[in-house]
């Protein structure tokens, strides 16, 4: 990563160059990043090829002023941390499914973060709604968070692990928001290159919720959030109260994009396959 795309990412996040990789200066980048650059699939829906190679996330997500799902935000977070000299490490995941059942290998990446100052973290700004700051990944108690309460725990054998055909390794960690299990998570290094196939199979798949809906969002200044649905805007604020209206015409939709988001586009963008998209 070069030196004018590092200053540039930071630039979009609002943040100076840091002097060291420590826990503040992680914690700081990890809430900017869920503030500035958006969750979204809207590519899925615009017919934009999603590659998952280093230059191609930092020339969408700095360059292009745009969000992404899980491969692209942390893949181009981890990036800019590892040229930050933070130590970074790619981990797979699978997502829950209801009380029983997983996602597919790959179905999630995160990152796992090591601190100049002996931090040991999970970063994850690619989940959606999730923790606003990295997680302490050997911590097995409650971690409060104004995104929930969190809790990372070794996993055990339970139906998720023999309905989905999978064995439980060792090192696998659960990780709960409010009580409720989120996604599986394994502590085998992966490279970003593995996660090509789960990338290919949530942008095309009749059965990926991804293909199935259009989503932008991201967690505003005081601790809310904002997303826009299709055309459903959503306002959430901090204590919880949700407001919500429909937008009708294209230039009010593009707006929100472009003035909530910051994403400029040429058209809206519509459901794929539908009679809309054409």
């Amino acid at each position: 990563m070069k030196r004018e795309e590092t200053d540039a990412y930071l630039q979009r996040l609002g943040v100076a160059h840091p002097a060291a990789p420590t826990t503040d200066v992680l914690r700081e980048l990890h809430v900017r990043h869920l503030q500035t650059v958006p969750f979204e699939n809207l590519s899925i829906h615009l017919g934009e090829e999603i590659v998952l190679e280093e230059q191609r996330l930092l020339d969408k997500v700095v360059a292009g002023r745009r969000g992404g799902f899980c491969y692209e935000l942390n893949g181009a977070f981890g990036a800019l941390l590892t040229a930050l000299g933070f130590e970074v490490t790619l981990l797979a995941a699978r997502v829950r499914i209801g009380e029983e059942r997983l996602g597919i290998p790959y179905d999630h990446l995160a990152l796992r973060v090591r601190t100049a100052d002996g931090g040991d973290w999970l970063a994850d700004v690619g989940f959606g709604a999730h923790s606003h700051y990295p997680l302490a990944f050997g911590d097995r108690g409650e971690q409060p968070d104004p995104g929930g309460t969190f809790r990372i725990v070794e996993a055990g054998p339970d139906a998720a692990g023999v309905r989905g055909g999978h064995g439980v390794a060792a090192a696998d960690l659960d990780v709960s928001r409010d009580g409720s299990p989120e996604y599986r998570l394994e502590a085998r290094p992966r490279v970003l290159g593995d996660f090509v196939a789960g990338a290919w199979w949530h942008s095309t798949s009749p059965a990926s919720h991804f293909t199935r809906s259009l989503v932008c969002s991201r967690v505003t200044e005081d601790g809310g959030r904002i997303t826009l649905s299709g055309r459903r805007l959503t306002e959430t604020a901090p204590d919880g109260e949700r407001q919500e209206r429909e937008l009708d015409a294209d230039e009010e939709v593009l707006a929100v994009y472009r003035e909530r988001f910051g994403i400029v586009l040429e058209r809206v963008p519509v459901l794929r396959g539908s009679a809309e998209s054409g």
